[in-house]
Formats: C-alpha cells, structure tokens, sequence
C-alpha cells in the first residue's frame, strides 16, 4: 500500500470522525460517546501502522483522577483515547490544526497557552472544577514532547487541580516499539520537524506497538511537588521497566508480561463488538 493511499484513508478517516461527532455526539449518552471515539481512536491506530498493548490495566481508574503522561507525539492523544477516552489539556495552537483541531475542540479538550504564565491558574481551576464533578482530565507535564528514550522533569503547576479538587492522580507511561521489540523513535513530535513530516516517519516505520502502562494512583493528600514528584518516579520507573522487559509484540498477540493486546481497532459501528479495556 503506498504512502498517498495510506495517507488519503487517514483523511477519510478524519473526515468520518467529524461526521460521527457532529451528527452522533450531542444526542448520545456519555458511554455511547466513549465508545465512539475509543473505536474511532483504535482503527486510527491501525491505519497508522500501530497495535496497542496495555500493561496493569487493573489499576485503572474511570472516573474523578488526573491522568499524567509523558508526552512523545501528536499520537499519544488517539494512543490513550484507544484505551480509555480521557479529556486532555493541550498546547492552544493544536486547534487551529485542520480537522484535528475541530475534532479535539468537540472533544471537551482544554486548550492552554504555555506562553503565558497566568493562564495555568485559569486552567488549574477549570481542571479542579471537572475533578471535583467526578471527571477524567489528562495532561502531558514535561511541557513538551521528547523522543520517548528518556523522561523530561514534571512541572508541577497543574497537579494543584488534583490537591484542589481532593482527586487521585494515575500516572501512565507511553513508550512505543517495532516489530522487533526494540525502542523506535519513530513516532516522535519534535524539534522542527513537521506534523506533515512526522506522520510521514510514523508511516514509513513500519509495524509499531504503542505501550500504555497503567501506573498505581496516589493520593492527593500531597502538595502539588511531591504529587507531581511521585508521578514522575512512577512514570519513569515504568519507562525502565519496559525497556528491560521488552516484549516482541506482533498485531494480533498478546504480550508476555500479562499485558492486554488488541490488534485490529474496530469502526464505531462495530462498538457493540469491541473487546472490554481490562
């Protein structure tokens, strides 16, 4: 399959997801939602060239917990969203991104302007405000994307909605790896490269796993350094430890440390088929 044809399915792809949303959404309760875009989520996987592995899933948390990861693509989003659909805190330039940027507004996504120092106050208090009201919120707090071998340091500012709001924080960790099992670097988002350059190395890439470990939630009853402290010792401990256990996952197989593989993402059509996340 050539790389313009894989390419104009993902625009197809999109496209039908803005369908979905717009005519489906507002009519549907919050479950049918979730659904849709966790099977919507699950074949943009696929038709990227990615299975989805998820490690501890029994720790999973479903409702009123800040969600914190590290952050290496733009393919992150769709990679937790396959798992368990979260509302994110993002960078304010990702909406203006064609379709994507839509998608992500009608998704409840949180759009924060990193430049400015006095807009993580208004996002804490709106992130506090949905905590409290039982929700799931999810945030990438090294800021930026990195290459995904090693961890950039936790700031701290938005783990004060989770003290605010009295909610757990679950950390989770994303590390992606190829056919062979080994580390690639191929989905990475950084540097000057383009979202048009970096969906071009993610497809070229050939078959990629994306892991989710699902780390053990903590307690708000902490400050918001310590919580974002212990976020970090958690996340980066589970980026180790999958580094040393490395698995070869192929689609379709499931991991031999316990984990939960599923290789084929389904239409959100096929909803009522899709295998339970846990």
């Amino acid at each position: 399959m050539t790389l313009l044809w894989r390419k104009a399915r993902l625009i197809a792809h999109l496209l039908y997801g803005m369908l979905v949303v717009a005519l489906r959404f507002s009519r549907a309760p919050a479950a049918v939602r979730m659904e849709l875009n966790r099977a919507w989520s699950r074949k943009m996987l696929r038709l990227c060239g990615l299975t989805l592995v998820v490690h501890n899933d029994a720790a999973r948390l479903d409702a009123g917990a800040l969600v914190v990861s590290n952050h290496v693509s733009w393919i992150d989003i769709y990679v937790i969203n396959a798992w368990r659909p979260t509302p994110f805190v993002s960078k304010a330039e990702v909406q203006r991104w064609p379709v994507v940027g839509w998608l992500a507004r009608q998704l409840d996504t949180v759009f924060i302007e990193r430049e400015k120092r006095s807009d993580a106050k208004r996002i804490t208090h709106e992130l506090a405000g949905r905590l409290g009201r039982g929700e799931l919120m999810c945030v990438f707090p090294e800021g930026t994307t990195s290459d995904g071998l090693s961890l950039k340091p936790f700031h701290s500012n938005l783990f004060q909605a989770a003290v605010s709001a009295g909610c757990p924080v679950q950390p989770i960790c994303l590390m992606y790896t190829d056919a062979k099992g080994r580390q690639t670097v191929a989905p990475a988002y950084i540097d000057d490269v383009s979202l048009a350059e970096s969906l071009d190395a993610l497809l070229r890439a050939g078959p990629i796993t994306a892991h989710v470990y699902v780390g053990e939630a903590i307690d708000a009853g902490l400050d918001r350094r310590a919580l974002a402290a212990r976020a970090e010792a958690q996340v980066r401990g589970a980026l180790d430890e999958m580094k040393d256990n490395r698995p070869v996952v192929l689609p379709g197989e499931v991991a031999n440390s316990g984990a939960t593989s599923w290789g084929d993402a389904a239409d959100p059509s096929e909803v009522g088929r899709l295998p339970p996340a846990g």
